[in-house]
């Protein structure tokens, strides 16, 4: 069952509805009960916030969350040599600025007053 499948049929219950008919479910039933629509409105608000870690997963760059690799800090120094762009850098790396400026940071490169995004590094790398 996909996320928006299920959402549907939890604001369904939530409105007081059968998600099939569409009708009004009777006035005993439990669905009405504070403690279930709370409950379904969890999660309701669960979908919606895996929905959007899906979404900010999708926007982020390829590279995000792997390790550096020996070659790849190379490039990154011979980059910064040559005084390329560190918004190309990062675009050509799939990584975000944030991570390439870190990376310059641990490397020795720049000072955490040079950067331009706030973060450090934290731990050996």
């Amino acid at each position: 069952m996909q996320h928006t499948e299920a959402r549907s049929i939890l604001v369904s219950l939530i409105e007081g509805r059968n998600p099939g008919s569409k009708e009004t479910l009777p006035g005993e039933c439990v669905i009405h009960h504070p403690d279930v629509i709370r409950a379904l409105l969890v999660g309701v608000g669960a979908i919606d916030s895996a929905d959007a870690r899906v979404k900010r997963r999708a926007a982020l760059p390829e590279n995000v969350g792997q390790d550096w690799t020996t070659r790849e800090e190379e490039q990154l120094r011979s980059e910064f040599a040559a005084k390329e762009p560190l918004k190309s850098v990062a675009e050509r790396h799939g990584r975000t600025l944030r991570a390439i400026e870190a990376r310059l940071e641990r490397m020795g490169l720049i000072t955490p007053q040079e950067r331009t995004t706030r973060g450090g590094f934290t731990g050996p790398g």
